[in-house]
């Protein structure tokens, strides 16, 4: 009888750990030939290190890896390549100065002698990914959705046999999806083992033929291809919430709450339509642009209103300009140009403790260098911006117990999980590090925010706490400034959304219904649209 065929990609026993932390636990789990595994988990579930460790960027502490059933050892990124293992990362890595080409031909130098050869290994990715490929396009002329097909061509580029995609969709448009899903069913067919990783629960029943779940650095369950053919979407859906969520389903809110925080479901937008043009703005940028030479360090002639009690949305690639539009309303960076208004009045010359003073504050997308002090208290990081201010401060000394009171019904409040308000800041975690920021930002006399990024790398509990909050702030009449690379959340959070793009505003879509998402995405491709 004959013996079934090693998979692709065997994992056995891999523990791998930081100070402080076990990111894998004992992880086993095989990858087959001509199927999407998926590995589905929240943030810090140790998605990120199993995968590092798969491309050759980490290397286990205990375990071993088999490639159709020997033992391999990867002990760097070129290793990785030279075993047919090629890794899309979620954020761009293509130069954007650079064509489509020159991108794909940096480091081979074959192909850099030899322009027709990488012309013609382009061709060929391209039919396979089914998609159309323009080889002198600028890197940073392309929609998200055709800058992933590069980053795939790029990973296939000397030969693929199992391509990991690390979180290919938190900004990619409904079409672009289903474009990457119809590159990914060819290239199963072609028989490449797919790492898909996600933390949204429908993409994983959707796109996977198997599904993986990681939680806490273990492997926690495990849907096979034969099973996720036999299971409902309910039953599926269900096996994988348990799974994932364990004991805290129940405190997670029972089954159907938990579905909707990991992504069971499209964004939509739930509250009614606003006029806001009834209603005051608060914060107009007029012409803004920034001094600087790097593509994600200027913005140019920003022209943008936010209403009172309204969420606008910033899309677009992580680089183009978010941080500078942030940082130029925050008073952090200089206008080169423009006006910055704050209720009707002109702040442009004001520094940030001078917009602070009338309302306007700024949520880092840098909670742990920039948000808040490591070796500081909790109490102390609470009250950063009120430096000197009474009653906290007193004849130039700190008033120690109003600092703590104070602190203490922030941290009820906002849920922030310490032992004392004394405890440093550094030693909480990413979550409540967040929550500090927010307990400081949106409290005081706060009646605009920027939020840069806010749920990045949070768990799927405090993503829904930090979007409430939002969403109260705004409900209770403050303004808010959200910029992040997730659609999902701008679709869910904002009442418009605004397009960025090599530091240019492409256009504004009011959130109106099931098409939102559509109609930004034909902005961020490059299509015109009238959304006001």
């Amino acid at each position: 009888m004959d013996q079934p065929a090693p998979p692709l990609i065997a994992l056995r026993g891999i523990t791998k750990a930081f100070p402080g932390v076990i990111a894998n636990d004992d992880i086993s789990l095989d990858i087959q030939r001509g199927q999407v595994h998926c590995l589905l988990g929240e943030n810090g579930a140790g998605k990120s290190t199993l995968i590092s460790i798969l491309a050759g960027l980490q290397s286990p502490d205990s375990g071993r890896i088999e490639l159709d059933g020997e033992t391999v050892r990867i002990g760097s990124p070129k290793a990785a390549m030279d075993l047919g293992i090629g890794v899309v990362h979620q954020h761009s890595t293509l130069v954007p100065a650079l064509t489509v080409i020159e991108n794909l031909m940096l480091g081979e130098r074959g192909l850099l002698q030899n322009r027709a050869r990488a012309i013609a290994r382009l061709d060929e990715l391209s039919g396979l990914l089914g998609a159309r490929i323009d080889p002198d396009a600028h890197a940073s002329d392309l929609g998200l959705g055709q800058q992933q097909q590069v980053e795939i061509a790029k990973a296939m580029w000397t030969g693929t046999r199992l391509l990991i995609l690390d979180e290919p969709t938190s900004m990619l448009t409904p079409q672009a999806i289903d474009s990457l899903a119809e590159s990914v069913e060819r290239l199963t067919a072609e028989g490449l083992g797919i790492v898909f990783i996600t933390h949204k629960l429908r993409e994983a029943y959707t796109m996977g033929d198997c599904v993986t779940v990681l939680r806490a650095g273990r492997n926690v369950g495990h849907i096979s291809t034969e099973r996720m053919a036999e299971l409902s979407e309910q039953e599926a859906q269900r096996t994988i919430l348990t799974a994932m969520f364990g004991d805290d389903l129940a405190a997670a809110g029972g089954l159907e709450e938990a579905a909707e925080l990991a992504g069971a479901t499209e964004a939509e937008r739930e509250t009614e339509a606003v006029d806001f043009a009834t209603r005051p703005v608060r914060l107009a940028l007029r012409g803004v642009s920034t001094a600087g030479s790097t593509l994600d360090a200027v913005v140019h002639d920003i022209d943008l209103e936010i209403h009172a009690g309204e969420i606008l949305g910033i899309a677009g690639i992580d680089g183009h300009g978010q941080t500078a539009l942030a940082e130029v309303v925050a008073g952090q960076r200089p206008a080169a140009s423009g006006a910055v208004t704050l209720d009707d009045v002109d702040v442009t010359g004001l520094g940030v403790r001078g917009r602070q003073t009338r309302g306007l504050r700024y949520v880092t997308d840098d909670r742990l260098h920039e948000g808040t002090v490591g070796s500081l208290s909790v109490a102390l990081n609470l009250m950063l911006k009120r430096i000197g201010q009474a009653p906290f401060w007193r004849f130039g000394q700190i008033d120690r117990e109003a600092v703590d009171t104070e602190a203490m019904n922030l941290i009820a409040e906002y849920g922030i999980r310490t032992p004392s308000s004394a405890t440093r800041a550094g030693t909480l975690s990413g979550g409540n590090i967040q929550k500090i920021l927010l307990a400081r930002e949106l409290g005081g006399g706060a009646n605009v925010v920027v939020v840069n990024k806010p749920t990045y790398g949070l768990d799927l509990k405090t993503v829904r706490l930090v979007h409430d909050l939002l969403a109260e702030f705004a409900a209770g009449g403050g303004s808010v400034l959200l910029i992040s690379t997730e659609l999902d959340e701008l679709v869910e959070l904002s009442h418009r959304i605004g397009v960025i793009s090599r530091g240019r505003i492409l256009g504004v879509v009011v959130n109106d219904g099931p098409t939102t998402a559509e109609k930004v995405g034909e902005l961020m491709i490059g299509g015109d649209h009238d959304g006001e």
